[in-house]
């Protein structure tokens, strides 16, 4: 028994004494101080100042994420309809001007009248295309269906005046003024094949009358040709290609 005694005295044998649990008193007691303290330095602190309710509410985010604020100004009716005023015509859009066109056809018609380079230099080919039609639309009547000739020439001749054009002026030319203005002085040429629906051209009038034609309209595309590349004094350099051109549109009127 006197083992078994020494045994348990041993086994809780510690180093634990009364200074050191006077010592975790101590500082429970200092930690119990920290802790009060803190506690009371809290309580002592002010407290925030009252805020209005309308601050608040005017802080909060009323809308909603991922949508614009709505403009009632730019979704109203009359700022469509400014829009819809301010859009240019239709035919100008297209490229059609009927005061061009019917300027174009009176220099034309005159051809003793000074043209206007700023309105020649238009890739305008409404009136064209209405006097090649015109132009076919009157050889069928007199009995000849030449449409693919009248197209087939144009076509040519226009890329042979282009490019003799671009070497003789300074200035570059495109295809469509050259096609525009070769267009609207084929109209003395649709005068022309009208006459053959109701008499023959094959005779001394005939010939008198294409010659006339052709010097006709040579004159009033060389005319225009000189004021829109400002090719002053070669005017008879570019009607002689334009009246070989028309002398083949004669051809086919007159036979």
């Amino acid at each position: 028994m006197s083992n078994w005694g020494q045994f348990d005295s041993d086994f809780y044998q510690s180093n634990y004494t009364i200074d050191n649990q006077e010592q975790t008193c101590n500082d429970s007691n200092a930690c119990g101080n920290l802790y009060g303290s803190r506690k009371q330095q809290a309580s002592e602190q002010p407290q925030p100042a009252f805020v209005p309710a309308e601050m608040l509410v005017s802080s909060a985010y009323s809308g909603q994420f991922f949508q614009p604020a709505s403009n009632q100004d730019y979704y109203s009716p009359s700022s469509y309809i400014d829009s819809f005023d301010e859009e240019p015509p239709l035919l100008e859009e297209l490229g059609i001007n009927f005061d061009h066109i019917w300027q174009k056809t009176l220099t034309v018609l005159n051809p003793m009248k000074p043209a206007d380079g700023s309105i020649m230099n238009e890739t305008d080919l409404t009136g064209p295309i209405l006097f090649c039609v015109a132009l076919g639309a009157t050889l069928l009547l007199a009995g000849k269906v030449q449409f693919g000739y009248v197209y087939g020439m144009s076509a040519i001749g226009c890329l042979g005046i282009h490019a003799l054009l671009n070497l003789m002026s300074s200035s570059r030319v495109s295809y469509g003024c050259v096609a525009s203005v070769l267009g609207y002085c084929l109209l003395p040429m649709v005068m022309l094949s009208s006459c053959a629906i109701f008499f023959s051209l094959q005779g001394t009038f005939g010939t008198v009358s294409a010659l006339v034609i052709i010097g006709w309209c040579s004159l009033s595309a060389s005319k225009i040709f000189m004021s829109a590349l400002a090719m002053e004094g070669q005017q008879l350099l570019i009607a002689y290609p334009c009246a070989l051109l028309y002398g083949l549109f004669a051809l086919l009127t007159v036979f």
